[in-house]
């Protein structure tokens, strides 16, 4: 009898949790004929330049170019390097966070036929992306302190969101929501009276 009951336990709660629907599927749903457009379109030559982009966009690139900014410029470019380094830290706490709470499926994970990645993701959620964020929050503190190099790390920045999306690591609303996270981390950055200071003291 307590066996019995027992099993009818286990078995309805398998029901409750096949029925349990993650927030994000029906989003997901209507995303994944984009992500298999703009993953399908792209030949095997433009899937190796943006796999390339991608590899440059990861976190760690990030860094070593705060420090190859420190050496190339000396004390000058220190309240760029410290204003970067904390934004980049930043960054990284709010999208590792928002990942695990989110708990969205990749693209390739949610249904997976129809794609071949090229870069194996560097985690396993996608909400948001951890690579949009990072470049648009770097790309818009580097260019306040150094406007040359907005022509540079702009387009780069809208390469390593494009990436994500003809990877097939992300779907659009990811690559939306970092970029936007990015933006308004690194605006509200300069709203702070310790980076106000760094900026106006800088190069």
């Amino acid at each position: 009898m307590r066996l019995a009951i027992a099993e009818n336990a286990v078995a309805e709660k398998a029901v409750v949790e096949q029925t349990v629907v993650h927030p994000f599927d029906r989003i997901s749903q209507l995303e994944i004929p984009v992500c298999r457009f703009c993953h399908e379109l792209s030949s095997l030559r433009v899937k190796r330049f943006f796999s390339a982009i991608s590899k440059i966009g990861d976190g760690h690139y990030w860094y070593v170019g705060l420090g190859l900014l420190l050496l190339t410029q000396g004390a000058a470019a220190l309240p760029a390097f410290v204003h970067l380094l904390t934004v980049g830290l930043l960054c990284h706490v709010l999208y590792k966070s928002l990942k695990r709470r989110t708990a969205r499926l990749r693209p390739a994970d949610f249904a997976a036929d129809g794609f071949q990645l090229t870069v194996p993701p560097l985690d396993k959620y996608s909400f948001p992306s951890g690579h949009t964020l990072h470049a648009v929050a770097f790309a818009i503190v580097l260019t306040a302190y150094l406007p040359a190099a907005g022509w540079l790390v702009v387009p780069f920045a809208v390469l390593v969101a494009l990436s994500r999306l003809v990877l097939a690591l992300h779907y659009p609303t990811d690559v939306a929501a970092g970029a936007l996270l990015g933006a308004l981390l690194a605006a509200s950055s300069f709203h702070l009276s310790t980076f106000q200071a760094l900026a106006e003291s800088a190069f």
